[in-house]
């Protein structure tokens, strides 16, 4: 009779332990044990939402009850393998509210059509604007400042859209 070794329908049923899925070991440094075994309990990084409303006019009654817990990439991001970060340089795009130095989430997975905010190369220089389509066809890239004039796309400059602006974030201080 043998020992040891694998046998035939031995051990967990694969997709039946803590996680349902299958795992892998893994080493990690001690220090980050905790951390990281408190990461995958929560299946992310994620943060209270209280469910009182903060009132931007009038102040209101504050409210400590906490809500839900919630993951900044589940709320912001919706194909991450298709999103990527990009920070803005300059104030072309002010009056909607993107400043220099915010940083944009762009996702490549929306489609681009007419009034979406998009990252674009033109001639290999990044920029953020809005894409307008016009009836005749004429295609622009619209800045959101009166000081910046409007961009033609045309076939004599070489435009590559990116992706579509889904959310800023912008520092107040």
């Amino acid at each position: 009779m043998g020992r040891g070794g694998a046998r035939i329908g031995a051990g967990r049923p694969k997709g039946y332990g803590r996680y349902q899925e299958k795992t892998k070991p893994i080493r990690i440094p001690e220090s980050m044990i905790y951390s990281v075994s408190q990461f995958i309990e929560q299946r992310g990084y994620k943060l209270p939402l209280y469910s009182s409303k903060v009132a931007a006019g009038f102040p209101s009654p504050a409210d400590d009850d906490m809500e839900a817990r919630i993951d900044l990439n589940e709320l912001l991001i919706k194909h991450p393998e298709h999103t990527f970060l990009v920070r803005v340089a300059g104030e072309s795009m002010i009056n909607i509210g993107i400043h220099d130095k915010d940083i944009l989430i762009v996702d490549r997975r929306i489609e681009v059509i007419h009034n979406k905010i998009v990252v674009a190369a033109i001639d290999g220089m990044l920029t953020v604007k809005r894409l307008i389509k016009t009836e005749k066809g004429k295609i622009y890239l619209m800045p959101e400042n009166e000081n910046f004039p409007p961009l033609e796309v045309s076939e004599k400059n070489n435009v590559h859209i990116w992706g579509v602006v889904t959310t800023v974030i912008h520092a107040v201080l």
